[in-house]
């Protein structure tokens, strides 16, 4: 596979091919031939998925989950966390096994689904969840209960039996993000020691930055424990915020996400009849293009954001980066008018599995 670029764990690649066998990178060299004007990185990995269009994961069946799939595929999205929310216990375990049954689907070359994220019930910022289903104190018995079928977990970390919970998760392997909280940075810092590696949508459902009180946003800047997630839509962040970020974090410690929902809205992300921002309707290359033409990230930087740091948070060692012995996951894209780029094609484990404007998923 040629490209113009190659985005390498060392940077830009001018004039390259990959070569893959067996469904992993054998090789990254000059290119033998002539190639085409794309750039071509690892697939995207997105941690927050809630739905699409019209089909939620909550409560998504059957043909639903071949929709999010064409759906993921036609942004790059090549691993993703279908993501519930808060709602009563029992409609909960539904969902995440809803999840499992995806997850175990045979047939075609799909998304890989690494896990279900569970955004909820555990919450002290509700945001958009609704406020009567919101948990004042953490269950760690029932989340102990369903670890298995999760892969993230978003819990505020002054709840009481947090703090126990963050440690009990992170022991059995799932990621645990600080999300939907208003807790002080001395919190947050004892919610990174017990094992807590993410803190979910930065800026959003979360205390204020005070240089007196720094709160979660400044523990999340300053705290090398943890990474953030972000929605860089220019409506849930501003340009300037998504900068900040990737200048106190760096790529490293960045993780893109779409946060999307089902909606019929359009082009605009829902909301609450109070104003309320409600998930977005961002795509995972919208998001790269946003942070290089809005927020001067550099394409390494963001792509890093986008693959390698979600995949490594999840634990993937497999994937994440173009490189020799990692599986074969990646996108070609093709730069638009406006100066940012859309998917041209994607590839999972070196199968071809979307091209743009192919009629049939996946491509003959």
């Amino acid at each position: 596979m040629r490209a113009a670029t190659v985005i390498s764990p060392d940077g830009p690649v001018a004039d390259a091919e990959v070569v893959v066998e067996g469904g992993l990178v054998a090789a990254l060299r000059p290119a033998t031939g002539a190639v085409p004007p794309v750039v071509l990185v690892p697939g995207f990995v997105d941690l927050q998925v809630n739905g699409i269009g019209g089909v939620a994961v909550a409560d998504a069946a059957g043909a639903d989950w071949d929709s999010l799939d064409r759906s993921l595929l036609a942004q790059g999205v090549t691993t993703w966390c279908p993501t519930v929310v808060t709602a009563p216990l029992e409609a909960l375990e539904a969902s995440l096994a809803g999840v499992a049954r995806a997850a175990r689907r045979r047939g075609e070359v799909r998304p890989d689904i690494a896990g279900a994220h569970l955004e909820g019930p555990f919450l002290a910022v509700r945001g958009a969840h609704r406020p009567e289903l919101v948990r004042a104190e953490v269950d760690a018995a029932w989340l102990e209960s369903v670890a298995g079928l999760v892969r993230v977990v978003t819990l505020a970390p002054e709840l009481p039996g947090a703090l126990d919970a963050i440690a009990a998760l992170s022991g059995r392997g799932v990621l645990v993000a600080l999300g939907h909280s208003a807790c002080t940075a001395e919190v947050a810092a004892d919610a990174a020691a017990a094992g807590a590696r993410l803190v979910t949508h930065l800026g959003n459902a979360m205390g204020p930055l005070h240089h007196r009180a720094p709160g979660l946003l400044g523990a999340a800047l300053a705290d090398d424990r943890l990474s953030v997630s972000v929605i860089a839509d220019l409506v849930h962040t501003h340009p300037v915020f998504v900068r900040m970020a990737f200048a106190a974090k760096g790529g490293r410690h960045v993780a893109l996400v779409t946060d999307a929902v089902a909606t019929t809205a359009g082009a605009e992300p829902p909301r609450l009849a109070d104003g309320t921002l409600a998930g977005s309707v961002l795509t995972m290359d919208g998001a790269v293009s946003n942070v290089v033409n809005h927020s001067a990230v550099s394409v390494a930087d963001a792509v890093q954001a986008a693959s390698t740091t979600p995949a490594r948070l999840l634990g993937l060692a497999d994937r994440g980066a173009i490189a020799p012995g990692r599986r074969a996951d990646l996108v070609a894209l093709e730069p638009t008018g406006a100066g940012g780029w859309r998917v041209q094609s994607v590839w999972v484990a070196g199968a071809s599995v979307w091209v743009a404007g192919a009629s049939a998923w996946p491509p003959s």
